[in-house]
């Protein structure tokens, strides 16, 4: 098993970028970035923040503009088209891989974590190349739970182990690391994260995984963008959006692994994934 690949130094004192996307998050991005940068500053050397605007409709790309945070740098990022979570993802990877740093942390704009939480999950990075985010307390309607359930079930059967939280948009990247898994799947890609979880065993990199609060999305609505509607009222059912959205994830996550990189997989045996829960 390989070191872990290290920067200019191995510890707090590191340049990081907070790096997400988002998509009608005018009313969480200010109190969110905030918190998370009071979390983050007292650990890090610099810290820059990264936002990926999806074409919001809100007027999250006005707000982006005029914020300013205390102690870090915010970078804004409106994409030309509306691309979906993935692509736009993946466009905030490449945007923080621009700056000069040597940690990369993801999350998904829509404030779903706490801000203490981000400076564990950087401190779980010692000895590891990637860090994830495992999610506690979720209040995901039913449907939502099944869908993990059986992505969750998917990944291991692919990747030959159980991934605690495959899918989980918190996530701590040393530079290298990062550099490696993004070049590995197109820019398409609709589910990076899964992608990303089943090659960090294959590029034989060591994870570490961090228990962390899930908390209901902040902004004026606890729905994200793939039901319906808005608003606090849950829906019983799923949308029509959502189950065509799953069912070509899924297809996409058998296709590149099955097809392409199998023999990867199969080249991995020998090499085990260092776990570490906290």
């Amino acid at each position: 098993m390989t070191e872990p690949a290290r920067g200019r130094t191995d510890g707090p004192g590191m340049p990081v970028a907070v790096v997400m996307p988002a998509y009608n998050e005018a009313e969480s991005l200010p109190v969110f970035l905030a918190e998370i940068a009071e979390s983050l500053r007292p650990v890090v050397s610099s810290l820059h923040f990264v936002v990926v605007d999806d074409l919001s409709t809100d007027s999250t790309a006005a707000v982006l503009e005029e914020l300013r945070i205390v102690g870090a740098e915010v970078v804004s990022v409106r994409s030309p088209s509306n691309r979906g979570h993935g692509p736009t993802a993946l466009n905030a990877y490449r945007e923080g891989l621009l700056l000069d740093v040597d940690v990369i942390i993801h999350v998904d704009g829509d404030g779903q974590f706490i801000g203490s939480d981000f400076r564990r999950a950087l401190a779980a990075l010692h000895g590891a190349d990637v860090v994830h985010g495992v999610r506690t307390s979720r209040t995901d309607p039913w449907f939502r739970r099944v869908i993990t359930a059986v992505t969750s079930f998917v990944a291991a059967l692919l990747a030959g182990h159980r991934i605690p939280d495959v899918n989980t948009p918190l996530r701590v990247y040393r530079r290298p690391a990062i550099e490696r898994l993004i070049s590995l799947i197109p820019e398409s890609s609709l589910v990076p994260h899964i992608h990303f979880s089943l090659l960090e065993r294959a590029q034989d990199l060591r994870v570490h995984y961090v228990r962390v609060q899930s908390i209901p999305r902040r902004g004026a609505s606890v729905l994200g963008t793939m039901w319906n509607g808005s608003g606090e009222r849950r829906p019983a059912l799923p949308s029509g959006r959502l189950l065509r959205f799953s069912r070509d994830a899924a297809l996409e996550v058998l296709r590149l692994r099955v097809l392409r990189l199998r023999p990867a997989l199969s080249g991995s045996g020998e090499h085990g994934t260092r776990r570490r829960t906290t």
